[in-house]
């Protein structure tokens, strides 16, 4: 079977992996020039956190999250499995006993344990959770990889190029993976944009993604090695990739500073933003449109769930096997 797959982010190469690897003949037209630069994926997190994003997801995201999780230490070997450090201040405390209410599988830390992990946050907080089993992976090096291993199974990515009719008139299976550029056929898509701050703090080490919990900007700093990290958090509901606000900005680096004075002299790399494509109830599903499979609405949960979504994707093109959890 010969099949294009239309977008180069997590999805659209989770998806021509999954395919080529059944056998399938597979091309992916990507419009921009270069992998994932100016796409949701390229500004994304990487965080495999089922059991942090069940405090504001339902069960499908966890099971979706935990076979990503298997999919990613399959097919990626710079998959980092450290767990995720979730942290608030003293004043902000509650917020910690919530969110713990709110999931599993943690474990209850204490100043000790919390600088045991974590050497540099030594007397920055008393108490933390620990989900031992989430890992994290660096989103851009990801992408490359799947590129290359898709490409050594006889797969072609075609840069600058816009998907026509010609491929399906060809034959060719369809899996749109487009995001929010879908919209015209899924009305019901929204855009949530998220922006975030790339910064090199030299002076500070941590091993893990650490979250930090404010009732108003929680943050999320993840380590990208050598001293970069990632810091984000921003959920905005608008449809424009514009750039991030002077608001943003100052409340991104004030709750990492918060986290450690280091980020206070840290350089910052890179400034970006997002526009996630999301339905309603924003969980992921599959839609089939005139003959052309829709992988669409990941949300925030992108790198977690591409991997179950693809696997399904390609099940059904290849097999006609539907995956009803996901499929409307």
């Amino acid at each position: 079977m010969r099949a294009t797959v239309i977008g180069a982010g997590v999805a659209g190469l989770a998806c021509a992996l999954e395919l080529a690897e059944r056998g399938a003949s597979v091309e992916v037209l990507e419009r921009s020039a270069q992998l994932g630069v100016g796409s949701c994926s390229w500004f994304a997190g990487g965080m495999l956190a089922p059991w942090c994003e069940r405090v504001h997801a339902p069960p499908l995201i966890v099971a979706l999250g935990d076979e990503g999780f298997a999919w990613w230490s399959e097919k990626y070997p710079g998959i980092v499995r450290r767990g995720t450090l979730v942290l608030a201040h003293g004043r902000d405390s509650a917020e910690l006993s919530q969110f713990a209410r709110r999931t599993e599988h943690y474990e209850w830390l204490d100043a000790e344990g919390i600088a045991a992990l974590e050497p540099d946050l030594a007397g920055r907080f008393e108490r933390g959770l620990h989900f031992t089993g989430e890992a994290h992976i660096d989103p851009r090096a990801a992408l490359a990889a799947l590129a290359e291993r898709l490409e050594a199974l006889g797969g072609t990515i075609r840069f600058a190029t816009e998907a026509d009719s010609a491929a399906a008139q060809d034959g060719r299976r369809i899996i749109d993976c487009t995001g929010l550029a879908a919209r015209s056929v899924l009305t019901d898509l929204r855009g949530v944009k998220g922006e975030m701050l790339h910064v090199r703090a030299p002076d500070l080490t941590l091993t893990r993604p650490v979250r930090v919990l404010h009732p108003r900007t929680p943050v999320y700093v993840v380590p990208r090695g050598a001293g970069h990290y990632m810091i984000g958090a921003t959920m905005i509901e608008s449809d424009q990739a514009s750039g991030i606000t002077a608001r943003s900005m100052l409340e991104l680096l004030g709750a990492a500073y918060s986290l450690h004075p280091a980020f206070g002299e840290g350089e910052i790399l890179e400034i970006g933003t997002g526009v996630r494509p999301a339905f309603p109830d924003n969980l992921p599903r599959l839609v089939l449109r005139g003959g052309t499979l829709y992988v669409n609405g990941l949300f925030r949960h992108g790198f977690l769930a591409a991997p179950a979504l693809a696997r399904r994707a390609a099940a059904f093109v290849l097999e006609g096997r539907e995956a009803p959890e996901v499929m409307r």
